[in-house]
């Protein structure tokens, strides 16, 4: 009974989330703003990956962060240096950004003036998977450096993603990991999701991810 009880109170906080994502997703779109949740480990480069984004894109859209981890002001400030608007989410104890959360961030923001909004989870695989934040698209940030069976390891966050960005190949031989192994993995868990090799340190792949939000702020 006791089993059956827990069960029934993360479906019920499930289900509150995803209303209050909706209502995030709703809010959004009012102000034509496009939503992206980056997730991704610890040091996989989730942040750098951003601020390339940032640099990329902010001649041609107006960009906005959320910085969400345990303590968020050392990735808040990185993005700030970047001159767009931040706002730093301290989850505590906690391992993932909710909706309830995020509802709180955006009425921080000045959404009138936003194209696109990047939120940076918290860093792992595991506690973000099943909690919508309203965003529009979701990103996977890995890095070879989390050995070439991080994805068979992590199979759920894969489902429900949009892109997955393989990063740090440039040090794939190194480590003796296969990134194209890595790929086909994520392609056989999500066969709809894009994949993308990266190194962050030499900018390959960078202008494949840029593509894929500026498609997805364009569709929107």
């Amino acid at each position: 009974m006791h089993f059956v009880s827990v069960l029934d109170v993360e479906k019920d906080l499930l289900k509150a989330n995803k209303r209050l994502a909706d209502k995030n997703r709703a809010l959004l779109d009012k102000y034509n703003v496009t939503a992206f949740d980056f997730m991704g480990a610890i040091g996989s480069g989730k942040t750098l990956l951003i601020e390339r984004l940032i640099e990329r894109l902010k001649d041609r859209y107006s960009i906005g962060c959320i910085a969400g981890d345990v303590i968020a002001k050392y990735d808040a400030e990185r993005f700030k240096k970047h001159g767009v608007e931040v706002v730093p989410l301290n989850t505590g104890k906690e391992c993932h950004l909710d909706a309830h959360l995020v509802s709180h961030a955006l009425e921080d923001l000045n959404l009138e003036k936003l194209d696109i909004l990047f939120i940076e989870n918290v860093g792992n695989l595991i506690c973000p998977t099943d909690f919508d934040l309203g965003t529009h698209k979701r990103v996977i940030v890995i890095s070879v450096t989390e050995g070439d069976d991080t994805v068979k390891k992590h199979p759920m966050i894969f489902k429900t993603a949009d892109l997955t960005v393989i990063n740090k190949i440039d040090v794939a031989e190194a480590v003796g990991v296969d990134p194209l192994k890595m790929k086909r993995d994520a392609e056989s868990i999500n066969d709809k999701m894009e994949v993308v090799l990266t190194s962050l340190k030499t900018n390959e792949g960078l202008d494949k991810v840029v593509d894929f939000i500026v498609r997805a702020r364009e569709k929107g």
